[in-house]
């Protein structure tokens, strides 16, 4: 099977989001469909749209990536630059790196280790199994279940992202496996008759509209109290997990397979299984606070504001997102998987990370 031949000029017109192409060691791949994937947000990507990346790929005080990088490139290889245009590809991309260099050394004091973009670690596939964690080829709770990890070698590791190509399969049976994978359409699939029915249920118990549509609207907001303190205090439990497995595992299949595999689109949102099981409780509790009525607008409003966070969630990994507000959420998110994960809890907003002196400075 022969390869497709590019000249320079003709990778350089694949200059933006729509079709981005790069040049590695004289390979061209088409990473368009990457873009919004990428752990370091579509701009990394989009300064080299055109370009060549084998210096930056590995230049340690820019962009340093590691093996695992290279191969997951393998599946957008779509062909070869010209020979006569290869030196010439090398020496512009020589050329822009001197620049990036330059203006990272002179804009900042800082170690290559605090830049915005030292953090990124793509999965080495080869380092990986070196680690003696998981294998990603094969079904992973078995293995964690089986495991004799400790609690500080489980929780260093699950916290190191990985990044597949495709979903990583959790259970060996593919009747179950089935259960395991959510897209993201289905959230508000499921909750939007619950959420119908609520506030339905609000009026017919005694409130006016303008009412519920009052209480609705605090539960919408009581919603971002709620997604901070659950992320922070159930999803981040590390300090307090038991030293066991069965500890280790509930954390993993709570929120650890999310940190360990953060760009799974099927792993991403919350099964509603397990949304049912924590939304059972809180409903108990607004209902003892509150009379009838306004405990069912309540959770109406709480709800809706529960789905606006999932698809929030989801579309900040893996949407070109706007500018306004959710470019720097994005950012502010990313951070949290890949530079410090214990801090920046909000996902819709930083307001309760700001309140509660968890907010990340980037």
């Amino acid at each position: 099977m022969s390869v497709q031949t590019y000249t320079l000029a003709q990778v350089q017109d694949h200059n933006n989001a729509d079709s981005c192409w790069v040049i590695l060691n004289n390979n061209v791949y088409d990473v368009t469909s990457f873009i919004t994937d990428h752990p370091g947000g579509e701009e990394l990507i989009l300064d080299y749209a055109g370009k060549d990346i084998s210096l930056i790929m590995k230049d340690e005080l820019s962009h340093l990536h590691s093996e695992g990088a290279y191969e997951m490139l393998d599946e957008f290889l779509v062909g070869t630059i010209g020979t006569q245009d290869s030196v010439t590809a090398s020496l512009e991309n020589t050329t822009q790196l001197h620049k990036r260099s330059t203006v990272t050394t002179t804009s900042t004091t800082s170690s290559a280790d605090e830049s915005d973009e030292a953090y990124l670690k793509p999965t080495d596939l080869v380092a990986d199994k070196k680690s003696k964690f998981l294998d990603l080829s094969q079904p992973l709770l078995w293995q964690l279940w089986n495991s004799n990890f400790t609690k500080a070698f489980y929780l260093e590791q699950v916290h190191i992202p990985r990044h597949l190509s495709g979903p990583a399969r959790i259970f060996g049976s593919p009747y179950l496996e089935v259960f395991t994978k959510t897209p993201w359409f289905v959230i508000p699939i499921f909750w939007s008759p619950v959420i119908a029915y609520f506030f339905h249920m609000s009026i017919e118990t005694g409130l006016t509209p303008d009412q519920s549509a009052t209480f609705f609207l605090a539960g919408t907001f009581g919603w971002t109290l709620a997604e901070y303190v659950i992320h922070r205090f159930l999803f981040h439990l590390d300090d307090l997990l038991p030293e066991s497995t069965f500890s280790l595992v509930a954390h993993f299949l709570l929120h650890g397979i999310h940190h360990y595999l953060p760009m799974d689109r099927l792993r991403l949102v919350m099964p509603p299984a397990l949304a049912v099981a924590l939304a059972i409780p809180i409903n108990k509790i607004i209902h003892t606070l509150l009379p009838t009525p306004q405990a069912y607008a309540f959770m109406s409003g709480l709800i809706f504001g529960y789905v606006l966070y999932d698809l929030t969630h989801y579309y900040l990994h893996h949407a070109r997102v706007f500018k306004v507000h959710f470019r720097e959420m994005k950012t502010y998110h990313l951070a949290h998987h890949y530079k410090n994960y214990e801090g920046g809890y909000g996902i819709t907003s930083k307001i309760w990370d700001r309140v509660f002196n968890t907010e990340l400075q980037l």
